[in-house]
């Protein structure tokens, strides 16, 4: 029976201008660019100048996808932006873009699942298109975490940039194959008893503060490749497809070291693997969007080819999707 699929028509990204070495890094905290190098596989990150914020980063990015897929502003009904640094308490940053790019008519939402962030906005976008009540969805996650980060913690600092990535996605309808384009499938997780593994000392209701992010590094390496691969199973198991379908692996680019360790027990290839985080550290939510915009510019993913995408956040949150682009 004929049914609706979500069905990617193009992505788009952005980085600030102003771009923060490892050097630079150096002079900052008791760091050198082969430390950071060695552990993460970061050369630069990139930070927003001041009065840059999530929505305006969100806003170029969104007009990147919107070119890349050849369609206009108004044809969106449904704007998801995944961010966990919202430039207000409220509105949402979503519907601050929303108004940027002169959008009327649709909803606009933010959503939060920390570096999860932009898979949970996928998966959330494919079922409001693949019900019917929504045409055109543009999926966006977007980040300044250089706002939350301390500049005196070398254990945090180092990692974490900010930037933006997005994707335009539209219903179309489908045999339900798994050879059609579209999102095939998404899995999503949380655990809930992690939250002093990876989070943020602030907030609106508990201390009236931003805060700063805190992080148990080994915990967090320990729990991103030894837990979070039961999602990408599960979304082999849901279509019958195998690793060595796969055309490309689009994880969530916090460490180079836990995408490789990640692949290698997946049993993923590694020449399958799109890295892009030794460019622009771990931009959460941003991450996986920033992997796909680049690998599609440069021509790596093609119209037909299987792509998964995965990503692990605070939380715990974990989840992926798996496309035929």
């Amino acid at each position: 029976m004929p049914q609706l699929r979500s069905v990617v028509l193009g992505v788009g990204a952005y980085l600030p201008a102003k771009t923060l070495s490892n050097a630079e890094l150096s002079k900052l905290v008791d760091t050198s660019d082969e430390w950071i190098v060695q552990r993460t596989g970061i050369k630069e990150r990139h930070i927003a100048a001041e009065g840059e914020t999530t929505s305006m980063l969100g806003e170029l990015a969104a007009r990147d996808a919107l070119a890349n897929a050849g369609i206009a502003a108004a044809d969106i009904d449904l704007i998801i932006v995944a961010t966990s640094t919202p430039d207000w308490t409220f509105p949402s940053t979503a519907t601050q873009i929303q108004a940027a790019l002169g959008i009327t008519h649709g909803v606009a939402f933010d959503l939060q699942a920390v570096c999860s962030g932009f898979v949970f906005a996928v998966a959330t976008a494919e079922k409001f298109l693949r019900s019917g009540s929504h045409k055109r969805a543009l999926v966006i996650g977007a980040e300044t975490f250089s706002r939350i980060i301390d500049w005196t913690d070398r254990t945090t600092c180092v990692l974490f940039g900010d930037g933006a990535g997005a994707m335009v996605l539209e219903a179309q309808p489908s045999q339900g194959g798994a050879d059609e384009r579209g999102v095939l499938t998404t899995h999503l997780r949380s655990d809930g008893r992690h939250r002093a593994k990876l989070h943020v000392d602030g907030g609106p209701s508990a201390t009236q503060t931003v805060g700063h992010l805190r992080m148990e590094g080994k915990e967090v390496f320990r729990f991103a490749v030894g837990q979070v691969t039961d999602v990408v199973k599960d979304a082999f198991a849901a279509t019958g497809l195998t690793p060595e379908d796969l055309d490309w692996f689009v994880p969530h680019q916090a460490n180079r070291r836990i995408i490789d360790m990640s692949a290698q027990k997946l049993g993923i290839a590694p020449e399958k693997i799109i890295a892009t985080v030794h460019l622009h550290g771990n931009t959460s939510a941003a991450s996986v969007p920033l992997a796909l915009a680049v690998a599609a510019a440069d021509g790596r993913i093609k119209r037909g080819d299987l792509v998964m995408l995965e990503a692990v956040g605070g939380g715990f949150t974990w989840g992926s999707a798996l496309i035929r682009w």
